[in-house]
């Protein structure tokens, strides 16, 4: 075939470009040589190498690339209209044969959630829909625990979701075992449900029934990201499980680890943060607990092992050997 069959512009496809286009949705990729014929594929981006063999093509979706032709034609009004629809006939037999690996417009793999509002709202809709379990990691929020009407409407929609004979199965960072709302909220919830916490946890994960997933997408958490991609989910899972079993249980039957040689879990934790160089701040955040609170802990665990300076105490800490116990 020579070059000059080529010469159509982007929302058109010769017929050579066409059928291997047809193959390689049917195929699911296709080996980089059989593009030679229709170039086209590659130069309007029906085909692109794949990440980890770059002799290897696969197809774009063809909704994603449907709707991209449509998008350049809109400012031809009438004319493109009727080109769109003809793209529309050629589109709709090749979209069947893609439909089995392609997430619809209407589900994206991944979504901005552009407030905490819409946020709530979006968690709250798959929660409703959701039948088999709920994993979540929840650090502590301040701007939670000051507003108990987000305490309350979170407590009504759990319970909701364990009415429906779902799981809830939580994490949270030590601190929180003792705080008031935390013992009220599983004082109140009937279910099948449970909680553990750590020292420390990641940033805050919602994921319902394993196909849906809730993180930050912004350091305020202003901002969030809605994910539906199965690669991903399956991650955020994997990394719950193996949080989960590091975990210490809080409910329904809390364990409290024991304290060693006069060190609590909470001071051993700080010990562990401190010879790593963080400040008190650090500390405090990533341990779920005010600065305040965090440079009491310090000064105790410097009385408990005779340090009279800051210096003094990291060398202290590594003498001790109570960072090599088990907790």
């Amino acid at each position: 075939m020579t070059p000059e069959v080529h010469h159509h512009g982007a929302e058109e496809l010769c017929d050579a470009g066409l059928e291997i286009y047809a193959r390689a949705l049917r195929e699911g990729h296709l080996p980089g040589a059989a593009a030679a014929t229709a170039p086209c594929l590659i130069d309007n981006g029906l085909l692109h190498p794949a990440v980890d063999d770059l002799d290897r093509l696969e197809p774009v979706p063809p909704t994603v690339v449907l709707q991209r032709l449509l998008r350049s034609s809109e400012d031809r009004v009438a004319d493109e209209r009727r080109r769109g629809q003809r793209m529309a006939d050629v589109f709709e037999p090749l979209i069947r044969l893609g439909r089995r690996d392609v997430l619809t417009e209407d589900t994206p793999a991944l979504r901005i959630l552009g407030s905490k509002e819409r946020t709530g709202q979006a968690i709250e809709e798959a929660m409703a829909e959701g039948r088999k379990e709920l994993l979540a990691i929840q650090p502590h929020d301040s701007h939670v625990t000051k507003h108990p009407d987000i305490l309350e409407g979170a407590m009504k929609r759990d319970q909701a979701f364990l009415d429906r004979g779902a799981r809830v199965r939580a994490l949270y960072q030590h601190t929180i075992r003792h705080a008031p709302y935390t013992r009220a909220r599983y004082e109140q919830l009937t279910g099948d449900v449970e909680a553990r916490t750590l020292d420390e946890v990641t940033e805050r994960l919602i994921i319902v029934d394993r196909t849906v997933a809730f993180i930050p997408a912004s350091a305020d958490r202003s901002l969030a990201l809605e994910v539906r991609h199965p690669a991903l989910i399956a991650y955020f899972v994997n990394t719950f499980d193996r949080l989960w079993h590091l975990a210490t249980p809080m409910h329904p039957q809390a364990v409290h680890p024991p304290t060693l040689n006069g060190i609590t879990p909470r001071q051993r934790a700080i010990a562990a943060l401190l010879v790593e160089g963080h400040t008190d701040s650090d500390i405090a955040d990533r341990l779920g607990m005010n600065v305040r609170t965090a440079r009491v802990h310090i000064a105790k665990l410097a009385a408990t092992l005779g340090s009279e300076s800051r210096a003094q105490l990291g060398y202290l800490i590594g003498q001790s050997g109570i960072l090599d116990r088990e907790g």
